[in-house]
């Protein structure tokens, strides 16, 4: 990571820093004015960095990560659509994470304080001839990327229906946050609540902790889960919060050891330095008629592990 070269563009639009990374895909950089600091790349519109005012990264990304279009890279937040998982025909995730987005000319990207205080930049995706092939839906796709002035980062996607007939799709933000290990964190929030395991063929149980540990591979969709959950980090005392509107269900997903060792684009050690976290929905798809509009959030926040549940008492800010 340390050893890749970005080069500031010149871009006619005020107060937008554009900078090319790597393999000369284009990113955006958003800071606030305490020094937090994200990248967005418009391949994929993937969120590839989001560093506190102390320059830590928050979100984690492997050393064998493939810099390379038309994939997307392992880790940082992608965005997963028109499906999440593997089915059909489409790839896996969907295509929208390996695509090139455009910034979006009717809405001004900022990067600047506004009335909300927010640094932004907005994405849009339409559909290629090669998508309408393998997915026939006429869809447009805006996404608004934000970093708040205490340092907040939070993405905001509304799909659009277009005109046709209605459609379907499932969906997730694909996020990746750097842990310090595994086995020391944990997640509240989603105690008692039934989940979809993906290693029992989807086979439906009931939470039964009183938070999520972490001790062999994960990957459950919890399904009608609260729009706040907290995700603890014992050793490095930090909690990163997660707040999400039309959004259903919760992804957590950990490869473990074994698994780890058959992905090419992930270290073998690397799962104890992450966990994902996705605000997703993921158990029911979304039906979008002729003209209908789609809107789904996300806000991610990091806080000192003091008083969990005090942070999850607080009201949403998206």
């Amino acid at each position: 990571m340390s050893m890749v070269q970005y080069t500031n563009l010149t871009d006619p639009r005020p107060g937008l820093e554009v900078v090319r990374g790597w393999n000369d895909v284009e990113q955006v950089v958003l800071r606030s004015p305490r020094g937090d600091y994200a990248r967005v790349s418009l391949l994929g519109g993937q969120v590839v960095s989001w560093r506190n005012d102390h320059g830590e990264e928050l979100l984690f990304t492997s050393s064998k990560a493939i810099f390379k279009p038309p994939k997307a890279m392992r880790g940082g937040i992608s965005i997963c659509f028109p499906q999440f998982g593997n089915c059909g025909t489409l790839e896996r995730h969907g295509f929208a994470r390996n695509r090139i987005w455009a910034l979006d000319e009717e809405h001004r990207p900022l990067n600047h304080n506004d009335n909300s205080s927010k640094a932004s930049v907005d994405l849009i995706l339409k559909p290629s001839e090669d998508d309408l092939k393998c997915w026939p839906r006429c869809f447009e796709f805006r996404l608004r990327v934000s970093l708040s002035k205490d340092g907040d980062l939070s993405l905001v996607s509304r799909v659009r229906n277009v005109n046709g007939k209605p459609f379907s799709f499932s969906f997730a933000y694909h996020t990746y946050l750097s842990v310090s290990d595994i086995s020391e964190v944990r997640i509240e929030g989603l105690e008692t609540l039934d989940y979809l395991d993906n290693l029992i063929q989807r086979e439906r149980f009931t939470e039964q902790g009183d938070a999520i540990t972490f001790e062999s591979e994960v990957d459950r969709v919890y399904v009608s889960s609260p729009n706040v959950i907290a995700v603890l980090d014992h050793e490095k005392k930090r909690t990163f919060v997660t707040r999400k509107e039309g959004l259903p269900d919760v992804v957590v997903w950990n490869p473990w050891e074994k698994k780890s060792k058959t992905m090419v684009d992930f270290g073998d050690g690397e799962y104890k330095q992450m966990l994902c976290v996705d605000a997703a929905a993921a158990e029911r798809p979304i039906t979008l008629k002729p003209g209908e509009e789609w809107t789904g959030k996300l806000e991610l926040s990091q806080v000192p592990s003091t008083n969990c549940s005090g942070h999850l008492d607080q009201p949403g800010i998206i």
